[in-house]
Formats: structure tokens, sequence, C-alpha cells
């Protein structure tokens, strides 16, 4: 049975969408391999210890290793736009059901004659409040930093740091304020049918307040990269996941796969907590 002309359209509004969140994840994830790789200690071995070459090697182990000097405006600027984009590549991924949804939804109003928006509209907004938990991170790691309680690698230095960061992720897993972030977050229909907002300000309306929803219901587990690494790449893309576990889980299991997760959290910090002399 061949398509309408409509389905046709849609079909292709999946793809380009599909698409366009594969290429700006890709970026994201390609530009965090490669700071990643740079971050990996030189082989001493390998180099040639004549002056020049120590004098490049120093050079080239500044730009890649986080220095261990307290930070200036340079340092910040940078650990910012690390942070901004993690939360692209983190989180694009996530919110795939919502905007294809949203490009859906635009398109059948096209169809009758309404106004139509661009979905990176939505997204844009969407990453204003990501872009907005990027400052807040980039600032709490340089406190971190100058206060020596995090390594040249990026990883707390202290058990008792550690230990708290990773019982409050568990914690908040079983909070309210965990339940109805996320519950929003799951449920794209109900958003969309809620909270909808006609022309380009409506649309990045939109995309700002279920980045909202999102950040409230992830914001946490995100600081769990303060005692993992937060350039420990295995780590992030586990996070990423469990994310997006949480949003497309059955909405019986859903809330009960945070539960176990925050459960597991607030073992392992008791553990680290434990474990202080």
């Amino acid at each position: 049975m061949s398509s309408t002309p409509l389905e046709v359209v849609l079909k292709r509004d999946r793809v380009l969408v599909l698409g366009g969140l594969i290429i700006v994840s890709a970026l994201a994830w390609g530009y965090l391999f490669r700071q990643a790789h740079s971050m990996q200690p030189m082989n001493m071995d390998s180099m040639n210890m004549s002056g020049m070459d120590m004098s490049n090697m120093d050079m080239g182990m500044s730009m890649a290793m986080p220095q261990t000097h307290p930070w200036g405006s340079l340092d910040l600027l940078l650990i910012f736009t690390m942070w901004a984009v993690m939360m692209v590549a983190m989180m694009v991924p996530t919110t795939a059901p919502m905007l294809l949804l949203f490009a859906t939804t635009n398109r059948k109003r096209r169809e009758q004659r309404k106004p139509f928006v661009s979905t990176a509209v939505f997204l844009s907004g969407y990453l204003v409040v990501w872009t907005g938990f990027a400052v807040f991170a980039a600032l709490a790691q340089w406190f971190l930093h100058n206060k020596a309680l995090m390594s040249a690698m990026m990883v707390s230095t202290s058990a008792a740091l550690g230990g708290v960061l990773l019982l409050a992720a568990g914690i908040f897993q079983w909070t309210p304020l965990k339940n109805t972030c996320l519950s929003h977050c799951r449920s794209p229909l109900d958003f969309v049918v809620t909270h909808w907002r006609d022309g380009k300000l409506g649309a990045f309306v939109m995309g700002c307040k279920h980045g909202i929803y999102c950040a409230g219901c992830c914001w946490v587990l995100m600081t769990i990269l303060f005692v993992t690494g937060v350039m420990n790449l295995f780590w992030v893309a586990l996070i990423a996941g469990f994310v997006l576990l949480e949003k497309i889980a059955p909405r019986r299991t859903g809330p009960w796969v945070s539960r176990f997760a925050g459960l597991l959290l607030v073992g392992w910090g008791a553990w680290m907590l434990a474990g202080i002399r």
C-alpha cells in the first residue's frame, strides 16, 4: 500500500531530525575523545630528550594536561567549553523522542496551514538550559581545583567529598523532585499537549522548559563525574545511557530503575566513607 504524501513528508522529517541528532552527537563525542586522548600521560621513553624537544614537550604537556596551579579566566573558559560539549554529547541523544514528536506535530500543523517552527529552535532552548548547567559545573570544578580537592586528571582527591557526592546522588533518586521531573521527561506527548506554544519564541520556551525538567531530573547524577573522573568517557557514556534508560523505561518499572540505581550509589558512597581513617 502506497504512503500518502503526508506520511512521506513525516518520514522524511524523522530522517532529517535523527540525522541531525546523530551529526551533532558525533561531533560532540569526537571532541571529547580528542580531549581525553590529549590528557593521556606522554610516553617519556619515546621522546628525544634534547633541549629543543624538551621545550616542545613542556609546551605540549601544558596544553594537554589540566594545570595544577590556580586557574585563570582562560582555564575556566576551557573547562566550561568541555562541560558544555559534554552536555551536548550526553543529553542530545536522550531527547530524541521529544524532538521527533515535536517535528511530527509541527509538520502536521503546517499541513493544516498553521505556523511551522524548525525543530532546531526547540533544541536550542533545551541546550541553553544545559549550557547553564555547564557554567555551574565549571565553577564547581574551578572551586574544587583551587582547594586542591581534584587531581590534575580531574578526579576527586578526597574520599569524604566523593562519598558525600555519591550519597547525595543516590538519595536524590528517591526524592519527589526526581520523580516529578522524570515523569515530564518520560511523557513527550503529555509535555507537548500541556506546554505547547506557537511561534519561534514559543518553541524556544518549550525547549527551555523541557530542558529544566531534564536538568532537574539528572543534574545530581552529573556530579558523579567528579568522583569517577570528569573526562572518564566510560562513565560519561554510562551516565548518558542510564539517563536514556530512565526516560524510555515503562511507566511501571521506570521509577524502580531510578531507585535501584539510588541504592547502589548510596552503598558506594557509604563504602567510600567507611574507608576513611
